[in-house]
This record gives C-alpha cells, structure tokens and sequence, in this order.
C-alpha cells in the first residue's frame, strides 16, 4: 500500500495538496484514507499530512519509517517529517526556507545542512524548485501542485485524474495556474 507524507508549513497549500492526491488517488480506483495535523498553520506553523492509497486502506496512519514519499514544502519541515520516510523512500524537496519564530527570534538555528541530512537518509532525493516554477505559472501560492506534478512521475494515476483533482479543489480563478504548475512540477521531475 503506497503512502505520502506532506510536510510544510501554514499558508503553502499542503493541505490543499492533500486534499488533490486523495482525489486523484480515488478517481483512479484506489481506497484512500487521510490524515492531517495542522494546530498553528495560521500562523506559520508546522503542517503534516498523509495520504495512503491501496486497494482497501484500514488506516490513516503512516507508520513511522514507511512511507514510500515525502513531499517537503519547505526544507526544516521534510528534515522534522524525515523519520516517517522508508529507507527506500523518495523524498521530494522544495529547496525553500522559511524561518520558524526561534529562529526569528535568535533562540534557535536553521540547519544549514538540511538539503544534505535529508538526502543522506532518503533512498532518493529529488529537489524541486516548486516556488519559482509556481511563480513561472502564475502564483507562487500554487507550489503544492509543482510538488504533486514531480509526484505524479512516481504514480500510475491517469493525467486527467490529477486534472480532475485540481479542478475539484483549487478555486475556479487558480485552476489553470495550478494546472500549468502541475505541468511545470512533472516536466522538471523528468528531466531530473
């Protein structure tokens, strides 16, 4: 049963992603179960989410060190989510960084050497310049769908399922750039 975890932080769309990864996963035929924590995302806090996919999925949860994908929105949230992640999992990077409060605030410090720690424990990295291939599209608002659209490469879910998916939860006005990014997202991962 494959599994994706999503990783980033408020604002970013993580949850919106989510939420086109199960539609495309059940418009493809699968059971799909989800899961989401996302207490202070507001305020640019932590969100993690998963989404499992199988024939019959019975739950939600990803168990730690097993899910076949990490999708990491912004770098210190995949390195927080890196333990969920198989051995053998592939870890899709937006090589973008955002500074949480402590660090803002002088109390802690960003790991320089993020990009590096996750592809040490990843089975493959893949980095994906999801922001500026957004900002290519349209909107930098729909990174999410660069990162779906490198996960796609991955997955045998038709294309028009991910269409569909995008259709269903971006908001009318920001169909076509999330679809474009989609497109932007799965042409970069191919050539990488």
């Amino acid at each position: 049963m494959p599994d994706a975890v999503l990783a980033g932080v408020g604002g970013q769309g993580t949850v919106l992603s989510t939420r086109v990864l199960a539609e495309a996963a059940l418009l493809s035929g699968y059971d799909v179960k989800t899961s989401e924590v996302h207490g202070m995302a507001q305020r640019g806090g932590s969100v993690v989410s998963a989404v499992r996919w199988g024939e019959k999925v019975y739950s939600p949860l990803v168990p730690s060190g097993s899910a076949d994908f990490l999708l990491a929105f912004e770098m210190l949230e995949g390195l927080r989510e890196l333990g969920s992640l198989s051995p053998r999992g592939i870890a899709i990077v937006n090589p973008y960084r955002m500074d949480p409060l402590p660090v803002l605030r002088g109390d802690a410090v960003y790991p320089e050497d993020a990009l590096e720690r996750i592809s040490e424990r990843a089975g493959r990295t893949m980095i994906v310049p999801a922001r500026e291939l957004a900002m290519e599209a349209g909107s930098a608002r729909a990174l999410g769908s660069c990162l779906l659209g490198a996960l796609s490469i991955f997955l045998d879910f038709p294309r028009e399922a991910w269409r569909q998916a995008i259709e269903r939860y971006c908001p009318q006005r920001f169909v076509e750039v999330n679809l474009k990014a989609f497109e932007l997202g799965r042409e970069y991962a191919g050539r990488s």
